[in-house]
């Protein structure tokens, strides 16, 4: 692995060139958007080209078959359902791809545009991704995993699925790990906030639909809602958690890689030479597949023989039973010819039957038993697999819900943590004996006053209606909570003017999911904005907490 610790993608606007730090690539959470033919799957191959070129393996879910062209200059395993793919693969092979990318260092494309069973792709994702998760809480290794139209796996609109679910755990808690990830969509406000708002880098190409443009505007600022429209092919605004300047707008490079992605022309198509992994892995990977197959063959063949023994026993019982009724009548024919009132007819070999009947009576009764035996033993060995595979899903229940009980500890020493801090704020009274959180100074407003007298409140409200009516709509759209949005307005009521950072920093918050806030607030005329990503209490809101002074 390369001790490279930036890569280029690109130049800004002044012309000069835009490096993107490595560790912040692998380890983080990303957001690249734009409408078709903007450059967004350009720009996602790029920084793919720029992380293979330094060494470092990634693994990109490729959804419409359009990143085997990285494979033109890159030795990767492209996996999937096609027979182009090097391998063919299923869940089955979850474990063993995690294990080759993370451990081996090997760059995967899983595409998964050949599937026609929707439901196998989707399981295949999951367990990938699972086990990339799970394996990264040992190895700590800096790690991508990409992921193409993911507004499919993470939808705003609908109901997030298992897949879902675990793509966002991976963007809230996979950065710790080492494990971070890259969502790719046309189309942003289809894609759930909550992944938006946890990326701390975004890229943004051209966009024109009225409800993509809108996500613009909260996420980065309203100003930015009209610019993206205007932006050209390949260009895009570029949005940082890491450096000083939070939105540039930078052209990104052509990649340098076969564009398997572009529109087909009139023109022969020419599929490029492309580099191939090691027949070993190939190898180790159809083992696994062979292996399955052998598996499933030999139950399909278990069940073929359990069903004809059935059938054998079925047939054996109609048998026995008409043998039982032909000694039965025998039995009753030998009863009546004992009978001295009964005319006797000459039967010489009435004995000789019912032995006979008696024999073959047996035989099939001992056939049946040898045939119940063997049909228990077959429904044991079908059984014994079913266990195994149960035993397989209790340890993976049993892991979640340590999982989760891990978690909600967690989650309840932070709470605790908080009341401590909060129980060990200074309280100080007035001159009239009414305890308030906060005592002004000489030179305090009554602004101040009223803010600082409603810092006791834990709903997040300020109990002023105009205000707290604008800070929950502000909340609904920026995905921040209505307590960080107070002790955002409190911070600017007291200190403003204040710059994004400073907020940011006020409520120990990413500057992304705080700027998105700022927006929202500033939309509903709470906030107003004296500088570039600086923010003030507006007057009409001071207006409205004087008045509310006034009445009090």
């Amino acid at each position: 692995m390369s001790d490279q610790r930036e890569i280029l993608v690109g130049e800004t606007d002044d012309g000069s060139e835009l490096w993107l730090p490595v560790v912040e690539l692998l380890t983080g959470r990303g957001f690249v958007t734009g409408k078709s033919g903007s450059g967004k799957s350009n720009t996602a191959s790029v920084i793919a080209e720029e992380l293979l070129e330094a060494g470092f393996p990634l693994l990109i879910v490729d959804t419409d078959g359009e990143y085997y062209g990285l494979k033109e200059e890159y030795e990767m395993l492209h996996a999937g359902a096609d027979e182009e793919c090097d391998i063919q693969i299923g869940p089955e092979h979850a474990e063993q791809m995690a294990a080759l990318a993370l451990e081996e260092n090997v760059p995967v494309i899983l595409d998964v545009s050949g599937y026609l069973d929707e439901d196998v792709a989707d399981e295949l994702i999951r367990e990938i991704a699972r086990q990339l998760f799970v394996k990264e809480k040992k190895l700590k290794k800096p790690f991508l995993l990409v992921v193409e139209e993911v507004h499919e796996y993470i939808p705003e609109g609908g109901g997030v699925g298992e897949t879902g679910n675990l793509l966002i755990k991976i963007g809230k808690r996979g950065r710790k790990h080492g494990l971070g990830i890259l969502g790719i969509s046309q189309r942003p406000a289809d894609v759930k906030k909550d992944f938006i708002t946890q990326a701390n880098w975004l890229v943004w190409h051209r966009l024109t639909w009225d409800n993509d443009t809108k996500v613009v505007g909260r996420i980065i600022d309203t100003e930015y809602a009209e610019r993206v429209s205007d932006l050209n092919d390949g260009q895009a605004f570029v949005q940082t958690d890491w450096t000083e300047v939070n939105v540039r707008r930078v052209q990104f490079r052509r990649k340098r890689t076969f564009d398997a992605g572009a529109t087909p022309g009139l023109d022969d198509f020419e599929r490029p030479e492309l580099k191939s992994v090691s027949d070993a892995l190939v190898g180790d990977l159809q083992k696994i597949s062979e292996r399955k197959d052998r598996e499933e063959n030999r139950i399909v063949e278990l069940e073929n023989e359990l069903e004809k023994k059935e059938k054998r026993i079925e047939t054996l019982e109609d048998e026995l039973e008409s043998a039982r009724d032909i000694s039965n009548a025998a039995k009753q024919m030998a009863d009546a010819l004992t009978r001295p009132e009964t005319i006797q007819t000459q039967l010489p070999d009435a004995d000789e039957n019912l032995r006979r009947l008696h024999d073959e009576l047996a035989e099939l009764e001992a056939e049946r038993a040898d045939l119940e035996t063997e049909r228990e033993k077959l429904e044991s060995q079908l059984a014994d697999r079913g266990e195994r595979i149960d035993d397989l899903e209790a340890e993976v229940d049993r892991l979640r819900a340590t999982n989760e009980r891990l978690r909600d500890r967690l989650e309840a020493e932070k709470t605790a943590q908080g009341s401590n801090e909060a129980d060990d704020a200074i309280v100080q009274p007035t001159a009239d004996g009414v305890e308030m959180g906060y005592t002004p100074d000489d030179g305090a407003t009554d602004v101040d006053i009223l803010v600082a007298n409603h810092d006791d409140r834990d709903d997040g409200t300020f109990g002023l209606a105009w205000l707290d009516e604008r800070i929950g709509r502000a909340c609904e759209n920026s995905q921040c909570s209505p307590p960080t949005a107070k002790t955002v307005v409190s911070a600017l009521a007291r200190g403003g003017p204040l710059e994004t950072e400073a907020v940011a920093a006020e409520v120990d918050r990413s500057t992304v999911a705080v700027q998105s806030l700022l927006s929202e607030l500033r939309t509903e005329s709470v906030l107003e904005r004296p500088a570039e990503r600086t923010y003030a209490l507006s007057d009409r809101a001071r207006s409205e907490l004087r008045a509310a002074v006034a009445n009090d």
